[in-house]
């Protein structure tokens, strides 16, 4: 029979009989804390929860309902989030139906079971996610959507709950929460080892062993199983209870007082002390994993019956006949009424309207804007004193690095709720020293050091974006990303997608990339694939091959987090931080002045760059390979008298596809040169878009990287494109007769 059933008709069964499991705990009712209402009312949140997850079966089963992943076992959550307010922001466990419910009691005018039932059938009525996916959320309850499995939700925990303290000292405009609040992030024991977990609680305790302000309750939900795997007995314990800067708390999730009182206490503690607190709360796992699990598989039955004979509902009924405030009939009816009332509701759900095309699935992908954006003025004095020791160097041309860190100085002056974040940012001023003196001039609070972990440095990010900060997370090097992927991917890019468009998480996350570097690297310094960030929906990559275009690419970003509420990755080529010269040493020709914030000037997202207007060839290009096009443009003019123009890129996603095509349309011909690897890069969407739009069919060729990792040394620019490169396909694309060594060299003659 279906354990679901089976659970079902025990609950009814021995109810009936009285065969009630004993006491797990000695608290009592005057001890735990609670109102013998509000003990009846969290009762009434777990039976809630228990036939909610017996209807979405039957959904299944009619093919009405698209999630099976249930809470059953798990109910006592719903005495957790009774000693919390509402205002207290909740990253839930997809198995925290219960809390959510409780919540709901929080607030007048909530819907839990219709909206939970919406969700099941994938409505697009669903308040949440608008019929996107099966999440537990809401916007007036403080519950972002979550659909992390792994608890990669818990980073951005961690960050909101850094916010709160910092909220303090630093008020946005747009605060989400209170100053005082407190923040919750629930999980599974077999979650709790998985990377991502593990930075989460080691960055919390790495910050509260500092005595920095961690107002974070970690709430494990132990059922001794990860969908098949069972977790060791006392692994959890051992592995949390002696944490630095933590604080371990043990309680009984079968039983709702004893839950109940270590939650309040909790609770207390961490809005006083905000110090992280790891509630550690047993419970069991009925039903399986989902639907289609069958537990009897890698389970014994009797391991089976064992937990199922801990029903938490039957717990729960033993405390109240126990305390005289129900009997077992009124338990009985209860349950039924209840089942029946969600059972008419879900007939009512399945047949609200769903989503039924492209357009509607991804109209949450890029939220709605936010509102327009009003540059703030700056006040003049301020930022002369700021900019005091640079005044005479501002008034010079300047290489990239130093270009963009007083474009941030500018930036944070004008926008008091930007906050930097990132290994090595403060004193040092980075790697390259791109945020050198950002930290003397705004401090430790808005210029953040964090830890050596790039799940964190982002996780940091978002949670900062969602209490109203605007984050600008810098990933020291490309190849840094790959460890904190999934908090981008999985985490920032889907929270607009899956809440409808009410939560963002506007951010600007900086990365030194690339390859071409002089003196050091390998691959762990040069890496040149951007292919992890071009796939994820709504994500804005953005690319600046000069300072000046920098500059005003990245006054672009802040306006288009602020106003569009847009996450941004520019990527910043590394080798091109420093460089000053083009064509020759000392022509100074990659320099440029400082553009002052007054300027009119503007770079929007989709506009390219041009330099010359040949029609005879067309050189596209982005970054460093758009530095050497415009080092073989010169030779191909001089020496071939080829006309040429060369097109940066600069915003790699999305493509502004119109633009493009405008901006080569009367070429006969079109080179694409791109630095990344010929498998996955730039240049694919490149040649499909020419070849497949051009009217006027021009020739095509692309010159890319090698599909290889970079070496060390004088093999690190091999395997990549070069000015010698590209001026030999632009010679065979063009079929243009190469000259001879004589007729060569009195070229390099004429233009030295």
């Amino acid at each position: 029979m279906d354990r679901a059933e089976v659970v079902h008709n025990n609950f009814i069964t021995r109810m009936a009989s009285g065969d009630l499991p004993q006491r797990l705990s000695n608290v009592s009712l005057a001890e735990s804390g609670l109102s013998t209402d509000k003990l009846v009312e969290i009762f009434e949140s777990q039976l809630l929860s228990r036939q909610l997850d017996r209807t979405s079966r039957k959904m299944q089963a009619r093919g009405e309902g698209f999630y099976t992943i249930g809470s059953s076992g798990h109910e006592g959550n719903a005495a957790i989030a009774a000693a919390f307010r509402v205002d207290d922001m909740a990253f839930l466990h997809y198995r925290d139906a219960a809390f959510l419910i409780q919540r709901s009691k929080l607030l007048s005018g909530q819907t839990p079971i219709w909206d939970m039932l919406l969700s099941f059938s994938a409505s697009a009525d669903d308040p949440i996610s608008g019929g996107r996916h099966k999440v537990l959320g809401s916007k007036a309850l403080f519950i972002p959507p979550q659909t992390s499995t792994i608890a990669s939700h818990l980073p951005k925990a961690v960050g909101a709950a850094y916010s709160v303290g910092l909220s303090r000292r630093h008020r946005p405009e747009q605060l989400q929460m209170q100053t005082d609040s407190v923040v919750l992030a629930s999980f599974g024991d077999a979650s709790a080892n998985h990377s991502t977990a593990q930075g989460a609680f080691n960055s919390a305790c790495w910050s509260s062993y500092q005595n920095i302000p961690m107002p974070i309750v970690f709430v494990c939900e132990d059922n001794g199983i990860g969908i098949s795997t069972k977790t060791p007995g006392g692994w959890i314990e051992a592995g949390f209870c002696a944490r630095p800067g933590l604080n371990y708390v043990r309680c009984n999730g079968l039983d709702i007082l004893d839950t109940y009182k270590a939650a309040r206490e909790v609770e207390y503690q961490v809005r006083k002390h905000r110090k992280p607190v790891f509630l550690h709360m047993n419970c069991v796992r009925l039903y399986g994993h989902a639907g289609s699990d069958v537990q009897t598989a890698y389970m014994s039955k009797a391991d089976v019956e064992r937990d199922e004979s801990n029903d938490p509902l039957l717990h729960s009924a033993n405390i109240l006949i126990g305390e005289g405030l129900m009997s077992a009939g009124q338990i009985l009816d209860l349950y039924r009424s209840i089942g029946e009332r969600v059972e008419r509701v879900a007939i009512e759900a399945a047949l609200r309207p769903k989503l039924t095309s492209a357009k509607q699935v991804m109209a949450s992908i890029v939220p709605a804007k936010k509102a327009h954006f009003e540059p703030v003025v700056i006040d003049e004095a301020q930022r002369q004193k700021m900019f005091a020791s640079d005044t005479l160097a501002m008034t010079k041309p300047q290489h990239c690095a130093r270009l963009i860190s007083w474009a941030i100085s500018d930036l944070m002056l004008q926008h008091s709720n930007i906050v930097l974040a990132g290994e090595d940012i403060g004193p040092k001023g980075g790697v390259y020293n791109v945020t050198g003196k950002v930290h003397s001039r705004f401090g430790a609070d808005r210029v953040i050091n964090t830890l050596l972990d790039e799940q964190s440095i982002l996780g940091l990010a978002i949670g900062l974006a969602h209490n109203g900060f605007l984050p600008i997370p810098e990933i020291q090097f490309l190849a840094y990303l790959h460890n904190a992927e999934d908090q981008l991917r999985g985490e920032a890019a889907t929270l607009s997608f899956f809440s409808n468009g009410q939560y963002t998480n506007p951010m600007i996350i900086r990365v030194a990339g690339l390859g071409y570097q002089k003196g050091f690297g390998g691959h762990f310094h040069n890496d040149n694939s951007l292919a992890v960030l071009r796939d994820i929906p709504g994500v804005i990559i953005a690319c600046p091959s000069n300072g000046a275009d920098a500059v005003l690419m990245l006054r672009e970003c802040v306006r288009l987090a602020i106003e569009e509420q847009r996450i941004i990755v520019i990527i910043e080529p590394i080798a091109l931080y420093m460089t000053r010269d083009l064509h020759q040493p000392e022509d100074g020709l990659w320099m440029a002045k400082y553009p002052s914030p007054e300027t009119e000037q503007r770079i929007e997202l989709g506009q390219i760059g041009q330099h010359g207007k040949g029609t005879e060839l067309a050189i596209v290009s982005y970054g460093n390979g758009y530095y050497l096009s415009r080092q073989a443009q010169k030779i191909l003019q001089k020496q071939y008298q080829m006309d040429i123009r060369v097109i940066d890129l600069r915003w790699l996603a999305p493509l502004n596809e119109q633009s493009l095509l405008r901006a080569v349309a009367q070429c006969g011909h079109i080179l694409v040169v791109d630095e990344c690897r010929i498998t996955g890069s730039q240049s694919e969407a490149l040649i499909s878009l020419f070849s497949e739009q051009c009217q006027h069919r021009p020739k095509l060729q692309r010159i890319t990287a090698t599909d290889s990792f970079i070496a060390l040394g004088k093999a690190a620019t091999v395997t990549l494109p070069s000015c010698d490169a590209i001026v030999s396909a632009a010679l065979q694309l063009t079929e243009t007769t190469a000259l001879s060594s004589e007729e060569t060299q009195q070229q390099e003659q004429n233009i030295g």
